[in-house]
């Protein structure tokens, strides 16, 4: 009976120890979800922007204008996390946020002392602290090793270890390790040796108190302490501790990179939500770009700027990314990213109508073209030196960049099917007007489009026609190219324009570089307002723009003498590559059709455009903007080539017009929306086009 009794009663008292804890445990996950850790402060993060190797390139405070970089145990040298559990939370390993051993230890010598002389919070309460900031008290320690069991219970260590190298306070607005590290040390907290590590751990203790950049001898006292306590541990020899007392501390505080700035603005916009974006610039690089910048900006009028693009034509990756010489200098109108803003390009287009003047068998490089006056309309172009040379080959015209020329061309190619094949391409070319169609002057710089557009379209000249979009982010993927030229018009232009003759003593330094020839075109705009220059090899693409960004003139600069020495100077900076052999273009004599070109001819390689009926204007998957201010179609022009009059002209399978002698006619649209627009000629034959009107 005794026996039995007293097994009841260990039973009875062991089912309400279960209770109890099961209590105790339901307790806890209740407050657990009822008062979660608060982690704002590990959301609101500093953004970096870094090279391809994860170098930062630039740095944004966060919200609250701290520098914190959000950091991992990956991030650090091992050397670090070493001291700092040796000398912060020796038993961090073990412990479930609170170290009882510790608590003891500093109750017993601030009893002895009589007052606080040594504390006991973990690396885990510390963390809770940084989250959640209170007064110094003792129910302020309390919150926090509840705060820091909680911490435990909810995250590994090496995750709260990472939260307190994201947090811990070194002084002024500086927090985190990397932070600490690049803006007091000016390394990657990876590159840490033992000083530097002790250095950095002792300062959380007291980090106004011990900023080395104004209190270099308390900062050394602080860093010595940590050296001789984790030498007790063995965590350094003492030889290696000597070693590190004997160096100075840093008395300066450095500044964070700032290298390419408008293009980690850029990124930072577009990507919301990411505190590290890895870009494709290559570090090195940009530094060599940007010190060519401001040493070439210092040559030019104090108003004006400059660009530059560096371009891998196997992926279309940004090397470099220069949107002015000095994005500070407001005299420069330096905060302007001159990359993606929209000038005129002067003749730096010509090359693409060429090339689809050989794709649509109008031209062929050795042609015989004139260069005369030529009035088209109530426009009479000129060349740049207001002289003409006569006949010449449509090599030597591309390759001296003449005007009249490149007009004739594009009046046979369409300046409306040039720029949609640009818009195709992924190239944005503005027009001026709101509801200005493209025409002739176009070819010499009658609508803008950006260096960074500009750029794009050449780098398909390495890729045998082939556009692509330019890609900046490292984690971008490779973009879906589109044909702009063929294979053998590419090939054609880029031949020709590896003949085009380099600022003076540029052919020597590109020798030396042994990587072969440049394929050059340079332009400038009306009045001296822009001047540009593109450089094309097999595997790298440079652009150059030199202006006022205001677009103020800038007499005697243009594209030859001001941006092409910078141009090379670029190139000058880059590996050197396998190029492919100089050599002339093609001699086999051209076609007897394409012998010669001159104004109000036509000779096609084929059948004549007269018996080829063709339509225009609008070309398939045009944007049309359209539509007035009242959502009512306003009147557009539609135009046709060849066939045999007269035409019929349908929208949607519906005639809308008649036209026995005129090749065009006047269409108002109804309203918004995708129609298919065709064009009938005497002999059954259609030609037709689908545009999306707004």
């Amino acid at each position: 009976m005794a026996r039995g009794w007293v097994r009841n009663v260990w039973v009875r008292r062991a089912g309400s120890a279960a209770l109890g804890a099961a209590a105790l445990m339901g307790a806890a996950l209740l407050l657990d979800r009822l008062f979660p850790p608060p982690l704002d402060r590990l959301a609101d993060l500093s953004v970096t922007v870094t090279d391809r190797k994860g170098q930062p390139l630039r740095v944004f405070t966060n919200a609250a204008g701290a520098w914190r970089l959000l950091a991992t145990v990956d991030d650090v040298s091992p050397l670090f996390v070493e001291l700092l559990l040796a000398y912060e939370d020796r038993r961090f390993e073990s412990h479930a946020g609170v170290d009882p051993l510790a608590v003891l230890r500093a109750a017993a010598q601030n009893l002895g002392a009589g007052r606080v002389v040594s504390g006991a919070s973990t690396i885990t309460m510390q963390v809770a602290r940084l989250l959640e900031p209170r007064p110094r008290t003792l129910s302020a320690k309390l919150i926090e090793a509840a705060r820091a069991a909680q911490l435990e219970w909810r995250y590994g260590k090496r995750d709260i270890l990472g939260m307190y190298l994201t947090l811990a306070p070194y002084g002024g607005n500086i927090e985190g390790i990397r932070a600490a590290s690049l803006m007091l040390l000016g390394k990657s907290p990876r590159e840490l040796d033992a000083a530097e590590a002790a250095l950095l751990v002792s300062l959380p203790q007291s980090p106004s108190h011990l900023r080395p950049d104004r209190y270099p001898e308390r900062a050394r006292a602080a860093r010595d302490k940590v050296l001789d306590r984790v030498a007790e541990a063995s965590a350094l020899s003492a030889k290696a501790v000597a070693e590190a007392k004997s160096l100075p501390v840093p008395s300066t505080r450095l500044p964070l990179p700032t290298s390419a700035p408008h293009l980690a603005d850029r990124l930072r916009g577009a990507n919301p939500g990411r505190v590290e974006i890895v870009t494709t610039i290559d570090g090195t690089l940009q530094q060599a770009v940007e010190a060519l910048g401001r040493r070439a900006a210092e040559t030019l009028n104090p108003q004006a700027g400059l660009a530059v693009l560096v371009v891998d034509n196997r992926d279309r990756s940004v090397l470099a990314y220069l949107g002015s010489p000095n994005a500070l200098d407001e005299t420069r109108q330096g905060p302007i990213d001159m990359v993606r803003a929209v000038r005129s390009p002067g003749s730096a287009l010509k090359p693409f109508i060429y090339g689809l003047g050989f794709d649509d068998g109008i031209i062929h490089p050795l042609t015989q073209i004139a260069d005369v006056s030529t009035r088209f309309g109530d426009w009479a172009p000129r060349n740049f030196d207001r002289s003409f040379t006569g006949d010449l080959t449509v090599m030597e015209a591309l390759q001296r960049s003449l005007n009249v020329p490149a007009v004739l061309v594009l009046d046979r190619v369409g300046p409306l099917r040039f720029a949609e094949a640009l818009r195709k391409a992924g190239a944005r070319l503005v027009l001026p007007g709101r509801t200005a169609l493209p025409g002739l002057p176009v070819a010499l710089g009658g609508a803008s489009i950006s260096l960074w557009d500009t750029t794009m379209l050449y780098s398909g000249l390495a890729r045998d026609g082939l556009v692509a979009p330019l890609r900046a982010r490292l984690d971008e993927a490779v973009g879906t190219e589109q044909r702009l030229l063929s294979a053998t018009a590419a090939q054609q232009v880029r031949a020709i324009l590896e003949g085009s003759p380099p600022p003076p003593g540029v052919v020597q330094a590109q020798e030396l570089r042994g990587s072969g020839p440049v394929a050059l075109k340079t332009g400038t705009s009306y009045g001296f307002r822009d001047a540009w220059a593109f450089g094309v090899t097999g595997r790298y693409t440079v652009g150059v723009w030199v202006g006022r960004p205001d677009g103020t003139p800038s007499p005697d600069h243009y594209g030859r003498n001001t941006a092409a020495p910078l141009l090379f100077e670029v190139f000058d900076r880059l590996p050197a590559e396998r190029g492919r052999p100089a050599g002339p273009v093609r001699s086999e004599a051209p076609p007897e059709l394409l012998r010669r070109l001159r104004p109000g001819e036509v000779e096609l390689a084929g059948p004549r455009q007269t018996d080829r009926l063709r339509l225009t204007f609008p070309v398939s998957d045009m944007v049309l903007e359209a539509l007035g201010p009242d959502g009512r179609g306003e009147p557009m022009t539609l135009t046709a080539s060849g066939g045999r009059r007269p035409l019929s002209w349908l929208i949607d399978g519906r005639r809308i017009a008649q036209s026995p002698i005129a090749r065009e006619v006047v269409w108002r649209p109804d309203g918004p929306g995708v129609v298919r627009v065709t064009v009938l000629d005497a002999d059954g034959r259609s030609d037709s086009a689908t545009v999306e009107i707004r």
